[in-house]
């Protein structure tokens, strides 16, 4: 038995060697240019020992060679092209979409609520559940969410700016999160919590567990993509299965309790039950259901929280902006009789020209990620160089958050200076993607904004921003895969003096 187990492990052990011999000399053999890996951990040795944060990873690899259209990188053992010219990152998004339609997303992974919903799914799949998904987030579905985001922003901010004066300086980031959660909550999942005044409710609890990346998650989530079948054979899960359970016990308690008191409400499971009978269309099981309201958590909780707190960051950090947003929002009370409709939320220039900044500097996403389904003949890279053959299976990266800063785009680009994005300064600009590019960029983006313009509408209209004795600047962030400061995020909120009478929702 023992020569048994020294052959298998000298076995494993060869296959092992020949695998990474030939993943990590794949660039090398095509004659592509790359930055030179550390072997198992490829470019990403920095990262994974903790080094340097994940973005100012991306940011330094990005500028390897500034002039090359694009080059190639090792995410732990995978080979991958990084695209560097927007040109060319226009033809993989939007031109080719048809050799380029899929991600790797999560479909390898012993994860049932990540593999199923529309972030993961491939080919027509993803078809089907994108056409299922896309009128949740038209005009006419805004206007009906729209009331239900007021209603916990009027909450949240209410909450905040009735605080005493000992409790103002907060983890804004911390405090976000309760509001995202909150309007997923709502829009999503037709649930009615409030987070602010219940920290400890267990979708708050869950969604923040779920969809957390820190610490040791990070490395775990780094094995799991680059050994996703060992994980399989080990059961190593992200998301543990109680909070799995959690999310479809809930489902089917408000699918059983619409159906039987006739209950309606204008949030996204509404839409995949109404399909239920219909001719033509596929229904949606309970499992397909929890991950297409889950791609909300994943996919919303840590962003928009994150994407407000720096929004905020910035405003206190620019009285200005800030100034000049209030003036902005009280001009606009005043004429509405402090009525705030739909569309009064979507005629604010400064307010748009403010976010829209923030997340230049602070996008959402990294990077996009593609794979190749079909033979596609790459230009050089440089113009000594060979065009490359993609072959299916190979993978694309495309650092949002490098290219947002790079200075050939952008004068002046670490400045936060909401100017850049007034007067559609920046419209169809292909070196501005927040929320990616083409028919995969991502369905929720007004989703997004309008839950971010709502907060910051009644936050700005009730409280002042100030940076606290804990707020750090410049920021830098934390040596982990999700983008927050080292410190975190905190700032000091007070009641305004001047603040205008209570607000209205209609």
């Amino acid at each position: 038995m023992e020569y048994w187990s020294i052959l298998l492990s000298i076995v494993i052990g060869v296959i092992s060697i020949y695998y990474l011999f030939r993943n990590f000399n794949f660039f090398k053999r095509h004659g592509v240019i790359h930055v030179p890996p550390v072997p198992i951990f490829g470019s990403m040795a920095s990262v994974i020992f903790g080094r340097t944060s994940f973005f100012d990873f991306i940011f330094k690899i990005y500028n390897f060679n500034q002039d090359a259209k694009y080059f190639g990188i090792y995410v732990t053992t995978n080979p991958i092209f990084l695209l560097r010219d927007p040109e060319l990152i226009k033809t993989i998004l939007v031109k080719n979409f048809d050799v380029f339609p899929n991600r790797r997303g999560f479909n390898e992974l012993n994860e049932p609520l990540l593999a199923k919903n529309l972030f993961s799914l491939r080919g027509e799949k993803w078809r089907n559940v994108r056409t299922l998904l896309s009128p949740s987030f038209t005009s006419s579905k805004m206007k009906m969410m729209f009331t239900l985001m007021s209603e916990c922003a009027v909450d949240f901010v209410k909450f905040l700016s009735t605080l005493p004066a000992n409790k103002s300086d907060m983890n804004i980031k911390d405090a976000f999160s309760k509001y995202t959660n909150d309007v997923i909550a709502t829009c999503a999942f037709g649930i009615k919590v409030d987070s602010m005044k219940d920290p400890t409710n267990k979708f708050y609890v869950y969604g923040k567990e779920a969809t957390s990346f820190l610490g040791s998650r990070s490395l775990k989530f780094i094995f799991l993509r680059t050994f996703p079948s060992l994980g399989r054979i080990l059961n190593i899960k992200l998301i543990n299965d109680y909070v799995l359970n959690f999310f479809k016990d809930i489902i089917k308690t408000t699918i059983v309790t619409r159906d039987a008191e006739h209950i309606t409400r204008p949030d996204m499971l509404q839409l995949m039950m109404d399909i239920r009978g219909e001719e033509s269309r596929r229904e949606l099981d309970i499992d397909d259901m929890v991950a297409q309201a889950f791609v909300f958590f994943f996919g919303g909780f840590d962003t928009s929280s994150t994407a407000m707190s720096f929004v905020a960051h910035e405003i206190a950090a620019n009285p200005e902006v800030q100034n000049k947003l209030q003036q902005e929002i009280d001009k606009v009370l005043e004429e509405s009789n402090g009525k705030v409709s739909y569309e009064v939320i979507n005629r604010l220039e400064y307010l748009d020209a403010v976010i829209n900044e923030t997340l230049r500097l602070y996008p959402p996403v990294t990077f996009l990620e593609r794979m190749c389904e079909k033979t596609f003949e790459l230009p050089p890279a440089l113009p000594d160089e060979k065009p490359f053959i993609m072959k299916k299976g190979m993978t694309f990266w495309i650092p949002i958050f490098a290219i947002h800063r790079d200075k050939k785009y952008y004068d002046n680009p670490e400045k936060f200076d909401p100017e850049r994005f007034l007067n559609n300064k920046m419209h169809n600009s292909l070196c501005y993607m927040p929320f990616g590019l083409g028919p995969r960029m991502c369905i929720a983006n007004r989703f997004a904004l309008l839950e971010v313009k709502i907060l910051l509408f009644h936050l700005l209209a009730r409280c002042e921003l100030k940076p606290s004795t804990k707020t750090t600047s410049p920021i830098k962030f934390s040596k982990t895969l999700s983008m927050i400061p080292e410190n975190g995020l905190w700032l000091n909120i007070q009641r305004r003096k001047n603040m205008y009478p209570v607000l209205e929702s209609v």
